[in-house]
């Protein structure tokens, strides 16, 4: 590394037991393409001198080859390692880098800031606990600014850090610090945010960043490394009621029938009472198992096998939650939406809702409101475009469980997949069941359930010319056949017109027993990115 140690003063098992007391704060960096993100975390690392001597010269060498200071070094190419990256100058890919100080361990996402890759940016965020959202000090603060504050604050993001970058293009002025400042603050006001902390950096030049800036005498606060260390994040996890989604039936012979998981939020011990969802059924734990042994207590984080004491039904999906403060369980969820397809959503088009270790087919049954970026205000819409976040209304197949994102990200959000490519079009955050729905003008309750219902609308006589209509004409076809083949024209027609007859009987009977029959979705849907699709039959 930068900074040598004498071999005989390091203690490894010193070094090691420190390491492990340190907490772990894991932050983003977001804003607006070319603000300066890929700089920043690059400068903070160099500065707080977290890099090794190999990574030192082949940053030196790639700043020759690809850099875009004329030769200085380009600390922008530690995270953009991508050749498209360097080609164009941008991020396109999410960068996470690990690193550590005296106080306290990081993991950093370098997320992108153009608009296109914004679905990249939504990922990183998606488990950070501080985001340093920068802004470049000439263009102050723009759409996509906008845009990801809103997901920011969406994704539960509470602590921000207002990085005001290139304040040396601005001669470090007050003024314009300010004013950046208390415009985002009302841009704000209704995102949620616990702290908004603003600081003026040039990541360039590395003002402010580890060490405090000459250039700016009149700032009094923290550099952006000491705001990192000493910012305190709430850890609820731990405090919140026992959660573990289950992802694996553990059977590995007839007397071993366990339960596995991770534990997202809450604790659990033995003799615990629990409750296992969407069934309700309720049992206790009999066991804690893992691979090193048994467990008097599983934490948050941790994956164990769970064996309870009565023979309970469950399966990948379900959830096995403590008696008090129960999940929510519902086939009808409301939640927000971002939207990252290029397609447009609309009402009816149907995905695979993924919600923990649960995946079930799901339909949008309303798009309530798409959030207006400029204002915050709430737009009733009927569809969401590209990059906006809106409310929907989902119906599931089947009830999941599940609390609300504000309570619990574990079991809160969910990614919807496209049925037929299996791309992830959007990230949601359930904000609770949904409440009844309006008659739509087919006349059928748009949160009716998904089940299985006669068709009634085909009638009999059609029915019956349907089945001549091409009968006759394949029976045509086998006369011809028969005259070739027999070389009897009284018998190639008999054989015919018997055709004729028994096929339509058999036909028409056919059709008339699965009219009968209860088939087809009782609300006419349409699959991703099309129109409705009729459930019944021509």
């Amino acid at each position: 590394m930068s900074v040598h140690l004498e071999p005989e003063s390091f203690k490894l098992e010193d070094y090691l037991a420190a390491h492990e007391r340190k907490s772990l704060l894991r932050f983003i960096t977001c804003g607006s393409v070319d603000d300066g993100k890929s700089t920043l975390i690059g400068r903070l690392l160099y500065e707080s001198k977290r890099l090794f001597d190999d990574q030192l010269a082949t940053l030196e060498r790639d700043s020759r080859r690809h850099g875009t200071q004329d030769g200085g070094i380009d600390f922008a190419l530690l995270v953009d390692g991508l050749a498209s990256e360097r080609e164009q100058g941008i991020t396109i890919d999410v960068a996470y880098r690990f690193f550590s100080t005296d106080q306290r361990s990081f993991i950093v996402a370098d997320t992108p800031g153009h608009e296109q890759y914004t679905r990249n940016m939504a990922t990183g965020a998606s488990t950070a606990d501080v985001a340093i959202l920068l802004i470049d000090a000439r263009k102050g603060i723009t759409r996509q600014t906008r845009r990801h504050a809103l997901l920011v604050s969406m994704l539960g993001i509470r602590h921000v850090a207002l990085a005001i970058n290139k304040m040396d293009l601005v001669a470090w002025s007050r003024e314009r610090f300010e004013q950046i400042g208390a415009e985002f603050r009302a841009f704000a006001v209704n995102l949620g945010f616990d702290r908004i902390d603003a600081i003026p950096v040039s990541a360039l030049n590395g003002d402010n960043v580890v060490e405090p800036s000459s250039q700016a005498g009149w700032y009094e606060g923290p550099t952006l490394l000491a705001y990192l260390e000493t910012i305190q994040v709430e850890q609820k996890a731990d405090a919140a009621p026992f959660r573990m989604p289950v992802q694996w039936v553990n059977r590995p012979s007839p007397d071993f029938r366990g339960f596995a998981g991770i534990v997202t939020s809450g604790r659990i011990r033995p003799g615990s009472r629990v409750r296992v969802l969407p069934s309700g059924l309720e049992t206790s734990v009999d066991r804690i198992v893992t691979m090193d042994g048994d467990l008097a207590e599983a934490v948050t984080g941790q994956s164990v096998t769970l064996t309870l004491s009565d023979e309970v039904d469950i399966s990948r999906g379900d959830v096995i939650a403590s008696m008090e403060r129960q999940a929510q369980v519902s086939d009808r969820i409301e939640a927000r939406l971002f939207w990252m397809a290029t397609e447009h959503l609309k009402e009816g088009d149907q995905f695979l809702l993924k919600l923990g270790a649960a995946a079930v087919p799901a339909r949008v049954v309303r798009v309530r409101q798409r959030i207006d970026l400029a204002s915050l205000a709430a737009v009733a819409v009927s569809s969401l475009g590209a990059n906006d976040v809106g409310h929907v209304v989902f119906a599931l197949d089947q009830p999941v469980a599940f609390d609300p994102y504000a309570e619990s990200r574990r079991t809160g959000g969910f990614i919807l997949i496209d049925r037929e490519s299996f791309d992830t079009v959007a990230i949601g955050l359930v904000d609770g069941a949904a409440a009844e729905l309006p008659v739509n003008l087919e006349g059928v309750r748009t949160n009716a359930p998904l089940a299985w219902i006669k068709w009634s609308g085909e009638q009999k006589r059609r029915s019956a010319l349907k089945a001549m209509s091409w009968r006759v004409i394949g029976s045509v076809a086998t006369v011809g056949a028969a005259v070739v083949l027999t070389q009897d024209i009284r018998l190639a027609a008999a054989i015919g017109a018997t055709e004729v007859v028994t096929k339509l009987v058999l036909y028409y009977g056919h059709e008339r027993l699965w009219a009968r029959i209860r088939y087809g979705l009782s609300v006419a849907t349409g699959k991703h990115g099309g129109g409705p699709q009729s459930s019944g039959v021509n």
